[in-house]
């Protein structure tokens, strides 16, 4: 019961951030608002609500900030994991589009693997480099449709790819342990807000233009279901992992890419050439082989 509960939690989870992806890029294509003002009004919404539902819920939410361990853990999570899976991903599609975003933050795995063979000081398995070459093969014809002289995305979607790769590779790591004494529910929520208050104060969203947008009920609307299914999507993640395997996670989180392929076909009418079609099927793929090699490796 509870592996099914875990599946539900990362499709449902993967559908919602796929979703948010096409609707980011309508908001940033088809409006003047900034990626910084639309992330700050997104996370100062989001972080609080969910702090206070766990308060309703009788859970102490402040006892994570005595101790200094678990306070700069927070902080630096905060800034450097939430802050930077965001705001790279919102850059990502600002840059490119919403499925190429989501498929550069499926080089999160290869950073993972890399940083591991660091720590041990040693080179990754054959598998892993197999599944390494594999994924970049599929991002190659996922950004060129198999021809060298074209590429598809700017170099700038690509700086943005590699940083989201990065922070998600971080996001993923970093904050275990503290969720695992703190709950993913807690962290997210306080994450959520130091975030937002980050980039709100850095980009002075008080003097911003942009909140007159907020007047208009498309508009409006979008920024709640944003919120909504932002957060939802970030629980339903990390919540899922407590149920079901790493690499049940890795090939059911294919749901992000494919829900904002079919909105960005159906809304935007978007096309993908048949090689970069090929090439994002490769990345899945291989994506969930390096999960499969990495589960394998460390049971072995």
């Amino acid at each position: 019961m509870n592996r099914l509960k875990g599946i539900l939690m990362i499709i449902i989870g993967a559908m919602f951030w796929g979703a948010t992806g096409p609707m980011m890029e309508y908001m940033l294509s088809k409006t003047n608002m900034t990626a910084e003002f639309m992330l700050s009004v997104r996370l100062l919404i989001a972080g609080p609500l969910l702090l206070l539902l766990l308060s309703i819920q009788k859970q102490n939410i402040w006892a994570i900030w005595q101790q200094s361990i678990w306070r700069n853990q927070l902080l630096i999570f905060s800034v450097v994991g939430m802050l930077g899976l965001q705001f790279t991903f919102v850059k990502s599609i600002e840059a490119s589009n919403a499925v190429v975003a989501t498929l550069l933050q499926f080089l999160a795995p290869i950073f993972i693997i890399f940083y591991v063979a660091l720590i041990h000081k040693k080179w990754p398995p054959n598998k892993q480099l197999i599944g390494i070459i594999g994924t970049l093969f599929g991002l190659f014809l996922l950004l060129t449709n198999g021809s060298l002289s074209t590429l598809l995305v700017s170099n700038e979607a690509l700086i943005w790819g590699l940083f989201l790769g990065l922070t998600y590779a971080f996001y993923t790591l970093y904050p275990a342990r503290m969720m695992a004494e703190w709950g993913v529910l807690v962290v997210v929520a306080w994450g959520m807000l130091l975030s937002g208050s980050v980039l709100a104060v850095t980009g002075r969203i008080w003097l911003s233009n942009d909140w007159s947008l907020l007047v208009h009920p498309p508009i409006f609307w979008m920024m709640v279901a944003l919120v909504i299914l932002g957060a939802s999507a970030f629980v339903l993640f990390l919540s899922s992992m407590k149920y079901i395997s790493a690499v049940e996670t890795s090939v059911l989180s294919s749901f992000e890419p494919l829900t904002a392929m079919i909105i960005s076909v159906f809304w935007f009418g978007s096309v993908m050439q048949s090689w970069q079609l090929l090439g994002m099927l490769l990345m899945l793929v291989f994506v969930a082989y390096l999960s499969i090699a990495g589960e394998k490796g460390g049971k072995a």
